[in-house]
């Protein structure tokens, strides 16, 4: 472990208060790195810690404005500084929290970022621009959220690949969002103006493309308006 209080930093004349924060990160040399870079770029580093343990302590004593914080730090280097995150959140909602993680985890990214205001998720790697990620941590402060683009991509990457309706066509997206309100075959052709054959065709499709299985106890057309309701 390893912190570095308030009290052992240089004092500064600046005519503002400055933006107080705590780094939690196990890789000693990142974490003096960073707080180098923020001390130069006008923060105020009021303490740092590589364990875990000490990430809530030491937000309960210097109750900063910003967290910066990895998610796997000792001592199982799991989920250690994801669980703080939430006890942060929770405890203190004024507080900004920005994730530095070395992997790109989709689960914990739309976990955290669900949480509210002032929240952020960055890959290690991607950060390349010091200008951009001073502003970054700026924008979560003033209330922003923030996440890196490469799990945006792999959010939606997932996203299409677990959506059940992402094979059907637009006019079949039309018909079963019909089938949902409720609409007979007559109802739909009578809507989409074509005849109730072709509204049959549709059906057809959209229950194979679904791969509804027929049973004795459900109806694929019911099975295939919840499928339709359940990804609204």
């Amino acid at each position: 472990m390893a912190i570095k209080p308030a009290g052992d930093l240089p004092d500064r004349d600046d005519n503002a208060a400055r933006t107080r924060v705590l780094l939690a990160e196990d890789d000693v040399l990142l974490r003096e790195g960073l707080a180098s870079l923020l001390e130069r770029s006008g923060f105020e580093v009021v303490a740092q810690t590589g364990n875990s343990a000490w990430i809530l302590p030491l937000v309960r004593e210097q109750v900063p404005d910003l967290v910066v914080l990895d998610i796997r730090m000792p001592p199982t280097n799991t989920t250690e500084g994801l669980d703080a995150a939430r006890e942060i959140r929770n405890e203190f909602p004024a507080t900004g929290i920005l994730v530095l993680s070395a992997h790109a985890e989709v689960e914990h990214a739309m976990e955290l970022l669900a949480t509210g205001e002032r929240i952020g998720y960055l890959l290690k790697t991607r950060v390349t621009d010091v200008g951009e990620f001073i502003e970054t941590l700026e924008r979560i402060v003033r209330g922003g959220s923030v996440m890196d683009p490469a799990l945006v991509q792999e959010l939606v990457s997932a996203r299409r690949h677990n959506d059940p309706l992402a094979e059907l066509s637009p006019r079949e997206h039309e018909v079963l969002a019909l089938m949902a309100e409720g609409r007979s075959n007559a109802g739909i052709a009578r809507r989409l103006w074509v005849t109730e054959g072709t509204v049959e065709k549709h059906v057809r499709h959209i229950l194979a493309k679904l791969d509804l299985p027929e049973t004795d106890d459900d109806h694929r057309r019911v099975l295939a308006v919840v499928t339709f309701l359940e990804t609204r």
